[in-house]
């Protein structure tokens, strides 16, 4: 299970490496443009700039999911064919548009009276099932793409049939979210209802569960909770309307305000952290990830592209991510600092929202980020150095003395056939996949390998990683090798 949600962990790294320079486009956009935040007209060259550069950042913000189908079924595929990502792509369509709003009322009219319900399938477009579509799209290829249909069908056969069987799989996949979805996002709404009347220790709970249903984009049902005025709270919405806490019943912005040291300040300690304990021959690659995506987060609040990168790759340092911000939050309501947020609490939100009424103590985010920023570094460097996480830049596969490997035969063909030999046959190859320098093979049968014959063949060594799983060290020209190992599959 650990090794699949690490190859889930590692397919997302594309499309979440697209993220940081779009958040941070929409952070110098809202700061060029207050209006596309508080509403306003637009007046001069910067406010039009600003809109636009808001506008181009949202673009791929604001379709995460979509980007999250592409990079999961793509990566999650055996061989990294487009075709997962087309039959990823069919899926997301299918059960998006089966569990709209308007489908679903149309199906069952009931629904549409039921406030929780109609709530929980407005939301149905989220990172979550952008990951479940991307799942069954890989899962259809790499189970489907050899299929050989009658001779009547023969035009679907093999990879054209993977779309669809993809799409008859995303319909009975949509059958039971229809009646597990809502049960699940109503269930989390009245967990939302119970914690309200708790004060500071409620407004840390629902800052924890905030971050620990993310990956799930059941977030939004205690979002609407104590942002909007689903329950008659709306935190958000009565802030920015300039009301005060005399206007409410709680201490307004106390469900927004624990956000901003963790987002702003907690975040790039983590990340820090992360980049310290990084392989010497990674850290480049950890700091060009995580920093980024740190900025991100500070200037805008956008911090998918941190999260992202390491929820499946380290679950368990993911749950003391969103133990902190439970934490902090307690803290931060108890002290009497308020801010608020319409889009995220990053800096940008802060200096907006510092003007309001329901505004008090704002100079604490300097005291409150920096006891933020050491204990996310704290922590985090701790648990990852402890546990032996494999955060960014502590993945297993060192890349980079791989590399440096040197195939001794340069007959592609002479050494795909020698490797197969050694593996005990074509019969005995489940799946070929490669990476940068190795060949990733799961076998029938551990047995019939024979590491003597495979080293022969010139390679830089052979790992047995499970007994179902064979990986062969190459070198840079691994593809080469692969492709003729194809051929002889």
């Amino acid at each position: 299970m650990m090794k699949y949600l690490q190859k889930l962990g590692k397919s997302l790294m594309l499309p979440v490496a697209c993220l940081p320079i779009c958040g941070i486009l929409m952070g110098i956009g809202y700061a060029l443009c207050p209006s596309t935040m508080q509403g306003g007209d637009m007046h001069g060259f910067l406010n039009l700039l600003g809109f636009f550069l808001v506008k181009a950042g949202g673009a791929l913000i604001d379709n995460m999911a979509i980007l999250f189908v592409i990079g999961v079924g793509v990566g999650m595929a055996d061989d990294h064919d487009g075709t997962a990502g087309l039959a990823a792509l069919a899926s997301w369509l299918m059960i998006t548009n089966l569990l709209a709003v308007g489908t679903v009322t149309a199906m069952m009219p009931s629904i549409a009276d039921d406030v929780n319900k109609s709530l929980a399938f407005g939301k149905i477009a989220n990172p979550f099932i952008g990951i479940l579509a991307g799942i069954i799209g890989a899962s259809c290829y790499n189970k489907f793409k050899g299929t050989q249909l009658p001779d009547w069908l023969s035009f679907f056969s093999g990879k054209r049939c993977v779309a669809i069987i993809a799409g008859v799989v995303s319909i009975l996949a949509s059958a039971v979210l229809l009646f597990v979805w809502p049960v699940v996002f109503g269930a989390l709404i009245a967990v939302g209802q119970g914690i309200v009347g708790m004060g500071a220790v409620g407004a840390g709970i629902y800052a924890f569960l905030n971050r620990l249903l993310i990956p799930t984009g059941l977030h939004h049902a205690l979002n609407n909770v104590f942002w909007f005025d689903t329950i008659g709270l709306g935190d958000l919405s009565h802030f920015w309307a300039g009301e005060t806490s005399a206007d409410v019943t709680w201490s307004l912005g106390m469900y927004m305000s624990g956000f901003f040291p963790c987002m702003m300040f907690g975040i790039p300690g983590a990340a820090l952290a992360m980049v310290h304990t990084a392989k010497s021959n990674k850290k480049k690659v950890a700091i060009g990830l995580v920093a980024s995506a740190a900025v991100c987060s500070f200037v805008c609040g956008v911090t998918e592209p941190f999260e992202f990168g390491f929820m499946f790759l380290a679950p368990v340092l993911y749950l003391i991510y969103a133990l902190l911000y439970g934490i902090f939050t307690t803290i931060t309501v108890l002290l009497g600092f308020r801010a608020g947020f319409s889009f995220s609490a990053g800096a940008t939100d802060l200096v907006f929202s510092a003007p309001l009424p329901a505004a008090a103590n704002t100079w604490m985010i300097i005291p409150l980020g920096l006891a933020a920023f050491a204990v996310f570094y704290v922590v985090f460097r701790f648990a990852i150095v402890k546990f032996d996480l494999k955060t960014p830049g502590r993945e297993d596969d060192d890349v980079e003395a791989e590399k440096k490997a040197v195939l001794s035969n340069s007959n592609f063909t002479e050494v795909a056939s020698i490797i197969l030999e050694g593996l005990g046959g074509k019969e005995n190859v489940k799946s070929l996949d490669n990476c940068i320098t190795r060949l990733r093979l799961e076998i029938n049968d551990y047995t019939k390998v024979d590491e003597k014959k495979i080293k022969s063949a010139g390679v830089a060594g052979v790992m047995r990683p499970s007994k179902t799983a064979v990986q062969v060290i190459v070198g840079t020209k691994v593809q080469f090798v692969a492709d003729e190992m194809k051929k002889m599959l």
